[in-house]
């Protein structure tokens, strides 16, 4: 996968009273999940996910193999 820095795709997804919304980083093909409920506006999941791809990244940067 490639993209351009900082691009982040997104997936929402209902489930019942819950909206899975799924992030990924087309760089590097990692992918976060949260959930909220339906009634959350797209905007706020949207951000929530962001925030946590973007630590799971700054973690995964910072591990030493």
């Amino acid at each position: 996968m490639s993209g351009q820095p900082g691009e982040i795709y997104f997936e929402f997804t209902v489930v019942g009273a819950l909206v899975k919304v799924a992030a990924l980083d087309p760089a590097t093909a990692t992918e976060v999940v949260v959930m909220g409920p339906v009634t959350a506006s797209r905007a706020d999941l949207e951000r929530l996910a962001a925030q946590k791809l973007r630590a799971r990244l700054a973690r995964d940067a910072g591990e030493t193999r």
